[in-house]
């Protein structure tokens, strides 16, 4: 196995351009130079391996929002081999219990304001955060000496989840951090000019690894946010003159409701970077009425996550797809029967590609679980079609597909039926037990602001006019909002949790 510890970006960017900002905290208005994140981060390397006695390999745990201290300890372990376990702080104290015991952490930093948070069995090996901020400097030069790194060591583990059970935990590897930088620069313009405001928490890998770390990969400037507020991003992206922004479409439609939207012109900004879901054509509209090009994609924690992108020229013309592969992304699509599918013939999306995790953490029946029989392939669970021109449009999530009286149902195609509606703004459904059918489909449905009176009967003769008589949902409920879970997504789970009294 060949060592990689030349990959020590900090380092590099150290020497060729130390007195450039590599980062600041929005809120509290702190930053580093390239210079000092990588004295920082040599300090923070010898601090938690001599004074804490860690090697490589062990895991550190952080419970913080994002700031400078996780930037630096992620310096820290390009150089020293420590493996980084990005807490939620949005979970209770049982499910961070859980999570805790199964990463066994040799050392937990924490922010004051979610101490309460740390399960009790916890509390031995605990350390405020401000213990990183006390050794960036104990030392006017680190001198720490980098240790050898391999291709398939750990850098993250990323924890899922758990939307079907227990969270797992992600092996995220040195190798992935680096082909994903490669991928996405290749895909977008990402070099030493690209200044980005990040707003997506450090549990999720949409927190390091959409944008931060290529970012600073390549020598460019990160913002960090340590919360999403619409009216703050509008500003940001003027004041820091933001070349790439990445956000989810709730993100993006809250952002094109405030007053200061499109005020002035995003002149800086090349283009927003769109996950987690399909953007609405109406909302990418809103914003290209004010010059502002949306570039799709589609993304896993498990593999990249950069993996397709829809140039932003495709945007309308190809609606509904998440584009092409990224350059070293390799992708099949295997049918039910365990056969490459033909175009515009749905089926499972397999990826093998350099930015594959090697597994889940301590979970070989998981990991068996997600790859091919040769192990090389891994298995993403999503349903997707090819057309002729190679571009992909996801179907649907396999596990989010449900069975009506025999037939495979997709929710999303149902969705996208519904979202044709110019009143509707979002559309989820889900799967509701049924006597008779087994199961039959439920549409949540929120309307626009300022939509007109749609009834259910509205709904339901649309969908008959464009949907298969097993595909109609038998039930229709309007609402205010949807839930969000972590990531800002809309999560299903929750809408599926109180439908028993729909059986008949």
């Amino acid at each position: 196995m060949e060592e990689i510890n030349q990959q020590d970006w900090i380092g590099k960017w150290a020497v060729y351009s130390p007195n450039k900002i590599a980062v600041k905290e929005h809120e509290t208005r702190r930053s580093f130079t390239y210079a000092q994140l990588n004295n920082a981060g040599g300090n923070l390397a010898s601090y938690l391996t001599t004074e804490l006695n860690l090697s490589k390999g062990d895991r550190v745990a952080v419970l913080a929002e994002h700031c400078l201290e996780y930037v630096s300890l992620f310096s820290a372990a390009q150089k020293s081999g420590i493996v980084i376990v990005p807490l939620n702080y949005r979970l209770s104290s049982v499910e961070l219990e859980y999570i805790i015991k199964d990463a066994d952490p040799s050392v937990i930093f924490y922010e004051n304001q979610f101490a309460e948070l740390i399960p009790e069995k916890s509390e031995g090996f605990t350390l405020a955060i401000e213990k990183l901020t006390e050794n960036w400097n104990k030392n006017e030069v680190s001198h720490f000496e980098n240790l050898p790194l391999f291709d398939d060591d750990c850098i993250f583990l990323l924890y899922t989840s758990g939307t079907t059970g227990f969270p797992k935990g992600v092996k995220y590897t040195h190798k992935m951090l680096f082909w994903n930088s490669i991928n996405t620069s290749i895909s977008l313009i990402i070099n030493t000019e690209t200044n980005t405001v990040n707003v997506m928490p450090p549990f999720h890998t949409g927190g390091w690894n959409v944008l931060v770390n290529p970012v600073l990969h390549h020598g460019g400037y990160v913002c960090l946010c340590r919360k999403f507020d619409a009216k703050t991003v509008n500003n940001l992206i003027l004041s820091e003159k933001v070349s790439v922004f990445m956000g989810v479409p709730t993100m993006l439609h809250m952002m094109s409701h405030e007053k200061n939207f499109g005020i002035q012109n995003f002149e800086s900004l090349k283009y927003i970077i769109v996950g987690g879901e399909a953007m609405p054509i109406p909302l990418i509209e809103t914003y290209a009425n004010i010059d502002v090009a949306i570039r799709q994609g589609y993304g896993m924690t498990e593999v990249g996550p950069n993996l397709t992108s829809l140039h932003q020229d495709d945007a309308i013309s190809y609606k509904g797809s998440i584009g092409r592969s990224n350059f070293y992304i390799h992708t099949k699509i295997m049918t039910e029967n365990n056969e490459e599918a033909e175009p515009n013939e749905p089926g499972e999306l397999w990826i093998k590609a350099p930015v594959v995790t090697p597994g889940y953490w301590k979970n070989d029946e998981e990991t068996e679980k997600a790859f091919d029989k040769t192990g090389k392939w891994f298995k993403t669970g999503d349903v997707v079609i090819k057309n002729e021109e190679n571009y992909l449009y996801v179907v649907d999530r396999i596990k989010n597909m449900f069975i009506s009286g025999g037939e495979n149902i997709y929710p999303s195609e149902i969705e996208k039926v519904i979202l044709l509606l110019e009143d509707v703004e979002m559309c989820v459904v889900v799967a509701v037990p049924d006597k008779k059918w087994g199961e039959v489909g439920k549409a949540y449905i929120q309307l626009n602001q300022d939509a007109a009176a749609v009834t259910e009967e509205d709904i339901m003769e649309f969908c008959k006019s464009r949907l298969a008589k097993f595909k109609w949902p038998k039930y229709i409920e309007f609402i205010k909002e949807f839930p969000k879970n972590d990531a800002g997504k809309i999560d299903r789970k929750k809408l599926s949790t109180n439908i028993n009294s729909l059986i008949k």
